[in-house]
């Protein structure tokens, strides 16, 4: 029999039971039942969630390798048992999760599928709320990661997408295609989600400026959190010099913010222009009077500038800029003509100054700007606002065009470019250039005189009015159709679509794919399955029309709204007849 390392009351969907943790298995059973209505094996552990201390009730919740939301449970024992249980299996639980990673398959190994060993007995079917997937699942569509991350960004995709999770639904689910197929062209979705998952969060661009409440009985509040406070050492380090002088010799931490929101210092820090009533009202603090700054309000800032030598990013230089009517910065461009804003544009120029350092980090500024050497100047200044971001690292060759005749196509382009350069006109270059200059003289003039006909243009935006009319009404109308009827025609398009999409990647492949190759006899056999699935395409079609007579909708409007879809399968099918008994006879000859 199994060990039993910890035991305890606890709730599981509202239902009171017992929680026990065996060295094989989490077990949870319901009160007055002998099955177990939850069975979790060890394997399937990936991570583990407590409530706060001194939260109301005293909850755990344990996450799965194919389920995120996975169980949660709460301890029904009075708070202090409660408590001491839960710390229990939260030891207990942390371990077998910490040997359950370091087991983990390293993306160069195959990954090893989590199934309880045969000694064990045999679980119970999990009531787990993750999508399910087909046989091959735990196969990773992306080389590279395990298959918990793999299956996790799959159903993080799919969750955010509804139309992809239906059809994922009827393909998939219905055994009509395998799990890889399905993600076969769609890798760029994972890899999308990938990235999301890995980016780095940036610091908030707004200014640090925190906002007085107003509550009942006219008394002023501000919430302080600890990112709040955060925040305010981070952009004023004087407030952090004065927390750590005053804090907790002289002032107690309460304290000290409720005299500092009622400063000076305080109302200097506020992202706004200071007037003059503001500053009647803000009452003297011997403290943090002590912390004050003249205003940086003079013409040249307080803190001295770095200067930027490069040309592309320096929207001050002028030095080159017009010329031929002089570089003298005029009124325009003269700081201190409201003498009030400078301290107020200064601080906004700090901290957009920090918010950039902060994403180059600690990086010399010579090492920030890239240096190319032994190039052209033209390239080279190119080099320097070209972002690597924006440039797609890998070139798209395309798809080869498959021509008959394909020597005919040429043959007749090199005989038509023949044809034309022998009965081409010899121009004069210099009677052509005499005449184009003779046709601009007394431009200025005619120019002043040109006036452009107001009806082309009157007609020209009714044409584009009615044009946006017309589509924002079909996108406002609804279908008549029953809805019945509309959902199944809308999966029949979509499962077509999906099979033409399967059908022409088979025989066309990407030249650049994530997706492991497959062989001749592979494609061959994926295009004969899908070209199978399209042969049943017309039939369903004809059981559409016929379940919309049933509900009074006219044949000839199903038949309108799939013959597109229709025209799509015919040609696919007869590429693939063409094409198949071309083999053939290759293979006869």
């Amino acid at each position: 029999m199994p060990t039993t390392l910890c035991s305890a009351k606890a709730s599981y969907k509202k239902q009171a039971g017992t929680l026990e943790l065996t060295d094989s298995h989490l077990t949870w059973t319901q009160e007055g039942k002998k099955v177990p209505a939850v069975r979790v094996p060890h394997l399937e552990a990936s991570s583990l969630f407590c409530s706060k201390e001194g939260a109301a009730q005293v909850r755990l919740k344990l996450g799965l390798v194919n389920d995120e939301a996975g169980h949660n449970f709460t301890f029904t024992s009075p708070s202090a048992v409660a408590h001491v249980e839960r710390e229990a299996f939260k030891q207990e639980l942390t371990n077998i999760i910490s040997r359950n990673r370091s087991a983990a398959p390293t993306p160069l190994q195959k990954p090893t599928p989590l199934s309880t060993p045969a000694k064990t007995p045999a679980p119970i079917p999990s009531t787990s709320r993750a999508t399910s997937v087909a046989s091959d699942s735990r196969t990773p569509i992306l080389s590279g990661i395990d298959a918990a991350t793999d299956f996790r960004l799959r159903k993080k995709v799919l969750l955010s997408n509804p139309e992809l999770l239906a059809l994922h639904k009827e393909l998939v689910m219905s055994g009509h295609i395998t799990e890889s197929e399905f993600w076969d062209g769609r890798e760029h979705l994972l890899l999308a989600e990938a990235a999301a998952e890995g980016q780095k969060r940036g610091r908030p661009g707004q200014l640090v400026d925190p906002r007085p409440q107003t509550v009942e009985g006219g008394e002023v509040k501000i919430v302080i959190t600890p990112q709040l406070v955060h925040d305010i050492f981070d952009e004023f380090p004087v407030v952090a010099k004065a927390y750590n002088d005053n804090v907790p010799n002289k002032l107690s931490e309460a304290e000290f913010w409720k005299r500092y929101f009622q400063s000076k210092l305080f109302n200097a820090h506020r992202a706004s222009i200071r007037s003059s009533a503001t500053q009647h009202v803000v009452k003297n603090d011997p403290i943090f009077d002590k912390y004050l700054e003249k205003d940086d309000d003079e013409l040249e800032p307080r803190r001295a500038r770095n200067e930027v030598s490069d040309l592309f990013i320096n929207i001050g230089a002028t030095l080159e800029d017009h010329v031929e009517t002089g570089n003298e910065k005029d009124v325009t461009m003269q700081a201190g003509r409201q003498r009030g804003a400078l301290p107020l544009i200064r601080k906004f120029n700090e901290h957009s100054e920090r918010l950039l350092n902060s994403a180059l980090g600690e990086v010399p500024p010579a090492k920030r700007r890239r240096i190319d050497s032994g190039i052209d100047d033209d390239e080279d200044a190119y080099a320097q606002i070209t972002l690597d971001d924006l440039r797609d690292p890998e070139a798209m060759s395309g798809i080869t065009l498959q021509m008959q005749d394909r020597e005919r196509y040429f043959e007749g382009q090199l005989a038509r470019s023949a044809s034309e350069q022998a009965g081409g006109e010899v121009v004069d270059v210099r009677a052509a250039f005499a005449e184009l200059k003779h046709g601009f003289r007394g431009w200025e003039t005619r120019f002043s005189q040109f006036r452009i006909d107001k009806k082309a243009g009157d007609a020209a935006l009714d044409s584009m009015t009615q044009n946006v009319s017309a589509r924002l009404d079909i996108r406002t109308r609804k279908t008549d159709l029953p809805p019945t009827l509309f959902r199944q025609l809308t999966t029949c398009q979509t499962a077509a679509n999906e099979f033409l999409r399967q059908f022409w990647t088979s025989l066309y492949p990407p030249p650049t794919t994530t997706s492991s190759g497959a062989t001749p006899s592979q494609t061959a056999a994926k295009a004969a399955k899908m070209a199978g699935y399209l042969s049943k395409t017309r039939e369903k079609v004809e059981a559409l029309v016929r379940a919309g007579q049933l509900e009074g909708v006219e044949p000839e409007r199903v038949e309108v709204a799939m013959k597109p879809l229709l025209d799509a399968v015919e040609h696919a099918l007869a590429f693939y007849r063409a094409r198949s008994a071309k083999t053939s006879t290759l293979k006869t000859a």
